[in-house]
């Protein structure tokens, strides 16, 4: 598995939890929806993702979007 893709799944599942957790708890956790979409959108722009920085130093493989 590739850092494109790992980054893609821990999106997607945050986006996810956090909307279930808005749900079922309190509508605050969609700032956490609200901070993963912001991030997604500068890195989609500056190439900089921390959770990419994270596992190239744990040696996941790279791939495309995050050389």
């Amino acid at each position: 598995m590739c850092i494109d893709r790992l980054v893609m799944r821990f999106a997607g599942l945050f986006v996810l939890a956090s909307v279930v957790l808005a749900h079922y708890v309190s509508a605050d956790w969609l700032w956490v929806t609200a901070f993963v979409g912001a991030n997604l959108f500068q890195s989609s722009f500056t190439g900089f993702c921390p959770l990419a920085i994270v596992l190239k130093r744990l040696g996941v493989r790279p791939g495309n979007a995050f050389p």
